[in-house]
């Protein structure tokens, strides 16, 4: 009997605060039809043999389809896979419209670009409540290194493993006990903005240029065609502003060329814009390495969310300039 003073939809927050992973289950249904759904119910239940569960609300369409099925595959999400998680969890459309698929051991669908995948036979089904809980004989599976897809307090999110197990504890304690302005934020970006822009100078230097002709070019190589004043829109924001002498500089190096007023790349200014874009991301991958896709893809997010706060307005540099 339950409780009637039971708050479900308290009950549902505190769930939600247990970070799962996001996967998609896919079948065949008998008459040919792809079945799939959005699903983070997913769970292991044993090793030896090999078994997996995951449960679906008993209000599902595609209940009878399922409890039918002689197999179902589990598609662990990436983190790049976001729109598909989203695809199917929608109703009314062709959740496999122009979907990839591999070959698997049984007819269900087998999605490509997955994290992991588990090739099941649909081997017992349970009684959950609300839910029917299915448990699958793992026949088959696959996984790759990308940074699983997660989900926690109703919202998507990315993982970033925490390698406590690599140093000791005094190490750790010594990490986490930085100095007031060593932790500043402020500190830590703009540290690694520099020491990141330090490398890029060495091709800069090649061409006799600064930091200044750099973020110019960068720039036009996007937004080609633009004058001295929407140039400088794109670039005040580091603080400094393009002169009309250094671009006649850059003019006088056969780098940009003038018409009306405008600022234009000349071939030898977009080869010189092309090696430096190259070089900024052998520096990037130099930067990286070492990490996970995880903690990549973390660092990007929250950098983003960061400009998105501290945005003083600038224009959308990958829009024309009317």
């Amino acid at each position: 009997m339950s409780n009637p003073n039971f708050d479900t939809k308290a009950f549902r927050n505190a769930l939600g605060t247990f970070t799962t992973g996001v996967t998609i289950i896919t079948t065949k249904a008998a008459d040919g039809t792809e079945v799939g759904l959005t699903a983070n119910s997913f769970n292991s239940v044993s090793l030896d043999p090999p078994l997996v569960l995951w449960s679906l609300a008993k209000s599902a369409m595609s209940v009878p389809v399922f409890n039918a099925a002689e197999h179902w595959n589990v598609h662990v999400l990436s983190s790049s896979q976001q729109e598909l998680s989203g695809r199917f969890a929608s109703r009314g459309e062709d959740k496999f419209s122009g979907l990839l698929q591999d070959k698997g051991v049984s007819s269900a669908p087998l999605l490509q670009g997955c994290a992991a995948r588990f090739q099941c036979r649909n081997a017992f089904i349970h009684d959950g409540g609300d839910h029917i809980i299915f448990i699958g004989e793992v026949l088959d599976f696959d996984r790759n290194d990308q940074a699983p897809l997660a989900f926690h307090s109703g919202q998507y999110a990315l993982t970033v493993p925490q390698p406590w197990e690599e140093v000791n504890l005094s190490q750790a304690e010594d990490t986490l006990a930085c100095s007031y302005n060593e932790d500043l934020l402020g500190y830590l970006l703009g540290r690694s903005h520099f020491q990141m822009l330090s490398k890029m100078r060495s091709v800069l230097t090649e061409h006799l240029l600064q930091d200044i002709h750099f973020f110019a070019l960068s720039v036009l190589s996007i937004n080609d065609g633009i004058n001295i004043e929407q140039l400088n829109t794109h670039i005040e924001y580091t603080g400094r502003c393009v002169s009309d002498a250094q671009l006649q500089h850059m003019i006088n190096s056969n780098l940009l060329k003038k018409t009306d007023q405008c600022y234009f790349l000349t071939d030898q200014g977009r080869q010189v814009s092309l090696q430096q874009i190259a070089q900024a991301k052998a520096i990037e991958d130099e930067l990286v390495d070492g990490l996970s896709q995880g903690e990549i893809n973390a660092l990007k997010l929250l950098l983003k969310q960061i400009i998105k706060r501290t945005d003083p307005g600038l224009p959308d540099l990958w829009s024309k300039v009317s």
